[in-house]
């Protein structure tokens, strides 16, 4: 079976000063999201870990503990699901419920783990030290929404109505939604004020909820 090399860098995208790389279309990941308050961690596989974080927790960015978490490059979708399952190998007796706030139609309610990190952590650099290619959770996601920032604009835009924008409404599901996600951007260092149209920016600067 082939291994992505910890020393390739087709395809990689740069992060921050430019000095560090992680490749984030086409891939498929084992992960390792822990929690931000306890040793309790959500261990799977996904294709766009971006899109997995965000859809088990609206405030993820919060929620999970983003310097503690992980992922590891791998070959294939069935490449990543043999991780996943070789990172949990033995790890029964550790299993714990998923917290409350986790999103049950995101599927996140099974392989939660508690105690752990340690265990993990040894893994993970066992598989590094095998040819895969591990990341840091933080890291990774911040190049994943950097690469979506074009359609940050457009996006507010279409989400808010002017009503909203004015702050005539309350505090909307609307406005939740964007906020959260606005929030993500600003919790992980990306600037959002050239990102945004003014009447957006004005309404995420003056109008908390």
């Amino acid at each position: 079976m082939s291994r992505s090399r910890i020393g390739e860098r087709a395809a990689a995208y740069p992060v921050g000063d430019g000095r560090t790389e992680v490749a984030t279309d086409g891939r498929c990941f084992a992960y390792v999201f822990p929690c931000a308050w306890e040793d309790h961690c959500k261990i799977g596989f996904s294709t766009d870990p971006l899109g997995r974080i965000s859809a088990l927790h609206q405030r993820w960015f919060d929620f999970f503990d983003l310097e503690g978490g992980m992922l590891v490059e791998a070959e294939s979708i069935r490449d990543a699901r043999d991780l996943e399952l070789e990172l949990r190998a033995g790890l029964g007796g550790y299993n714990a419920p998923a917290p409350m706030t986790i999103r049950v139609p995101a599927g996140g309610h099974t392989e939660w783990f508690r105690g752990v990190s340690g265990l993990l952590h040894g893994r993970i650099e066992a598989l590094a030290s095998r040819g895969y290619r591990a990341y840091p959770l933080r890291s990774w996601l911040r190049a994943g929404m950097e690469r979506r920032v074009d359609r940050l604009h457009e996006w507010t835009l279409s989400q808010l109505s002017v009503d909203e924008l004015e702050g005539l409404l309350g505090a909307t599901a609307a406005q939740r939604r964007v906020r959260d996600v606005l929030d993500a951007f600003q919790a992980l260092e990306i600037d959002v004020e050239p990102l945004l149209a003014p009447a957006v920016l004005g309404w995420y600067r003056g109008s908390p909820l």
